[in-house]
């Protein structure tokens, strides 16, 4: 659909309404976004500001029309597909674009015809390809009735009236501009550390004991050496060596059963180097403070007269990492702005994807210079995906959801970044994960849309995120034994935690029990029904 800003200046001038380019940019959007021509969109935009008594035009006006009229009307639409046959919106879309390129093809071997020619010849100048049709709505890119019977809206999500409301902020924002620059922005994004080895071909499930015990002792030398530099330790104690003086050792903490750890079930696991890996129980009876979990590399000072307990008198808390320093490569850039998202973008009584729908219009309106969208974008605790309802295989509706956001967002020029989530059901519920697999990427959408691991570390302009969508601080927090002799705040620990255990985004070590994915795909349940 074809939109005209000038024709839109045309119409508002006949009731004499003057227009600002980049509130003409806005309207083109809407008629787009919403499927109107320019006559029916200035004619609503008319009715609604003679109603609400607005006098002037201007981006407030445009957003409270939008979000009173547009939307509405739009939720008023039936949602019946039944028209269509066995064919969603998208499919027939995907038919018309082919019919039109293959009829442009056949007109460009022949000789045009005396009449007005109803589609555009294809040149080498002027290109005709099916992505030519980036501006297409969302609403009709992601069709939820194609892959589920009960795709109704939810009523919760769609009565609220807290639309658009800032729930907290962090620091002071005064006089900044919460709008990127979209494609005037110059952005640059790289993936820092190796990511190479969650991309390349490895056996599911097959880890030798030997490299994990590498990686392991690796953690624990490499912190140790850094806390006996800062600390001014001369030299670490084995474990197991029966001492009366007071001793300094290395290890991490560990638990004795394989239930949940507690003050009477810590363990030290001492380093390769000093203690060959052994281990000794820990008394924590004489420490008036500590915070501890499993797989924390920590430094304990206490007695150990017999070799087979620890009694700890002090502890040796970890340190932070230094800030990064942005190198020559990432030179000096202005201000961006960075829009965050986390799935499930359904609500938890609807699958229809309407939060989703609103996140692209407000990328498309903001226009921000890079939005992270963390999973997961199918998600495997939906009620609708954990009672096999949805028609389609899980990773047909997975692409579908992507192809919306991109295509989308196409016209806002942000960059996409997308994490995947071990709840993403279509992906295997492993951690760390590969980033995803998307090979209907457009040309024109690479430079744009970056796919990373999860997790992983990211550099925006020298300014580096951290990013996981796993939700490291309930898992710690489930965890953590703790005493202290005042108050302490549990979430404040949690994060030190994280800061201190360096170079590691995940660094407990312990089972964690989370059900795998059972529901199958629907392609797949009815090729189990007919064996």
């Amino acid at each position: 659909m074809s939109v005209s800003a000038q024709r839109l200046v045309e119409e508002l001038q006949i009731f004499d309404v003057d227009c600002e380019a980049a509130l003409t940019d806005k309207l083109v959007e809407l008629c787009i976004l919403y499927g109107q021509n320019e006559e029916g969109m200035v004619a609503e935009l008319i009715a609604f500001c003679t109603s609400k008594q607005k006098v002037g035009l201007t981006s407030e006006t445009l957003n409270s029309f939008e979000h009173e009229c547009l939307s509405k009307k739009l939720s008023r639409a039936p949602q019946d597909g039944g028209h269509a046959g066995a064919r969603d919106i998208v499919s027939i879309q995907e038919l018309i674009e082919v019919e039109e390129e293959e009829e442009s093809l056949l007109n460009s071997y022949t000789t045009p015809s005396k009449g007005s020619q109803k589609r555009a010849i294809t040149t080498p100048e002027t290109p005709l390809t099916k992505r030519t049709m980036s501006t297409r709505s969302p609403h009709q890119l992601l069709s939820p009735s194609s892959f589920s019977p009960s795709a109704t809206p939810s009523q919760k999500y769609s009565s609220r009236n807290n639309r658009g409301e800032v729930v907290i902020s962090f620091g002071s924002a005064q006089g900044v501009s919460w709008s990127g620059r979209g494609r005037a922005s110059n952005i640059s994004l790289k993936v820092l550390g190796c990511p190479e080895s969650l991309t390349g071909s490895y056996k599911s499930m097959f880890q030798k004991l030997p490299d994990i015990r590498d990686v392991l002792t690796c953690k624990i030398e490499e912190l140790g050496s850094e806390l006996k530099e800062h600390y001014k330790i001369e030299a670490f104690t084995p474990v197991l060596v029966p001492a009366q003086e007071p001793v300094i050792l290395l290890g991490q903490i560990g638990c004795d059963t394989n239930g949940k750890l507690n003050s009477k079930s810590v363990i030290l696991e001492g380093d390769r180097e000093h203690s060959s890996g052994a281990q000794i129980p820990v008394d924590l009876s004489e420490l008036k403070e500590y915070s501890l979990f499993p797989g924390q590399v920590v430094i304990m000072e206490g007695i150990n007269t017999t070799g087979r307990k620890l009694v700890a008198t002090k502890l040796y808390e970890g340190l932070p990492l230094p800030f990064y320093q942005p190198t020559e490569e990432d030179g000096d850039f202005e201000q961006n702005m960075v829009l965050v998202a986390c799935g499930p973008y359904t609500t938890s009584d609807s699958i229809t994807y309407d939060p989703l729908l609103d996140l692209i219009a407000i990328i498309n309106r903001d226009q921000p210079d890079v939005c992270i969208l963390f999973g997961p974008f199918l998600d495997a605790k939906h009620e609708q995906v954990e009672n096999c309802l949805l028609t389609s295989p899980f990773e047909d509706i997975f692409k579908q959801c992507l192809r919306t956001i991109i295509e989308g967002t196409r016209s806002s020029g942000s960059h996409l970044v997308f994490v995947p989530s071990v709840r993403d059901v279509h992906c295997e519920p492993v951690y760390p994960q590969p980033p995803f697999s998307y090979s209907d990427l457009a040309r024109e959408d690479r430079k744009r849309v970056h796919f990373v691991s999860e997790p992983c570390n990211l550099s925006i302009n020298g300014v580096i995120f951290g990013l996981t969508s796993t939700d490291l601080l309930f898992h710690m927090g489930a965890e953590e034994i703790s005493s202290a002799s005042g108050t302490s705040d549990r979430l404040s620990r949690i994060l030190k935690h994280i800061l201190t255990q360096r170079r590691k985004t995940w660094p407990l070590t312990m089972r964690i029990s989370t059900s795998m994915h059972s529901c199958p795909s629907p392609q797949t349940s009815s090729l189990s029904h007919q064996s």
